[in-house]
């Protein structure tokens, strides 16, 4: 029972530290609109050049139009909310090397969620609208499929962020690392965007462990295209797993934290 009251007062306090730092970013209603749109326009953009491939070609590899358009929808959702509502993972190096884990560490809340749910980035509100667009131009945003899509973005979105965990809280080993650990995230999710089927060999094993781009993207694809209980539970069972691995690197690499000595009070 006392478990269960305490997850459920994390999950307040997450839940009121994310609505706050949504509004934050609203707040500067031109900034906000600016980087969306750019975001936003940036993602169809990339998208012409397929329109132009499949106008040549009809597939490739299996793959149509309309599963590309669908994949990246997933990946441009995934990565747009996991910016927008838990942008904090992108500063976590950052925040581990100059000390400013100190802030989080004074309170009884759990500090990678505090950290985590910091902050929130406008562009990740575009990577979301294009990517209910491109979901629509898919074909796939009917009724039937749109359950499947909203558990596969919650999946993907879960995987990004864990697996940028993980790449920050190698900080705590390795020190400034910062950019390095965003490179790794953007290498994370340009994997993902492109279809499993055209690597193979040791690279597709890669795109399942070190780089799990194949859950956020091919994944979610093969579920939308045609439902199974296996495929499902493969992803349910990699997002847990991962999820499981970042808190424990992290907790683990929270042993060599150094304190900063910096007082700060959140509200």
């Amino acid at each position: 029972m006392r478990t269960v009251n305490t997850l459920k007062t994390l999950t307040a306090f997450v839940l009121a530290m994310i609505v706050t730092n949504i509004k934050a970013t609203f707040a500067q209603r031109g900034a906000f609109w600016t980087q969306a749109s750019f975001m936003m326009l940036n993602n169809l953009i990339f998208c012409v050049v397929w329109f132009i491939f499949f106008a040549r070609f009809e597939e490739i590899r299996g793959w149509r139009l309309e599963e590309l358009l669908a994949l990246y929808a997933v990946s441009a959702f995934s990565f747009g909310a996991s910016v927008a509502i838990t942008g904090g993972y992108r500063e976590l190096a950052r925040m581990i090397v100059d000390g400013d884990l100190d802030t989080f560490l004074t309170q009884p809340k759990n500090p990678l969620a505090q950290a985590v749910c910091s902050r929130s980035f406008a562009m990740g509100w575009g990577d979301m609208i294009s990517g209910v667009i491109l979901l629509v131009m898919s074909g796939y945003a009917t009724l039937q499929h749109l359950p499947i899509f909203v558990v596969c973005v919650l999946c993907g979105w879960a995987i990004m962020v864990s697996t940028a965990i993980v790449a920050h809280s190698m900080a705590f080993w390795l020190g400034p690392i910062t950019e390095l650990a965003r490179q790794f995230t953007m290498f994370l999710v340009t994997f993902s965007v492109y279809p499993q089927s055209i690597y193979s060999g040791w690279v597709k094993v890669l795109l399942f462990t070190v780089v799990p781009a194949g859950f956020i993207g091919y994944l979610p694809v093969q579920l939308l295209i045609e439902f199974r209980w296996t495929i499902l539970g493969a992803l349910v069972a990699g997002t847990v797993a991962y999820v499981l691995i970042a808190g424990f690197v992290f907790s683990r690499g929270l042993r060599r934290y150094e304190s900063g000595n910096q007082i700060g009070l959140r509200v």
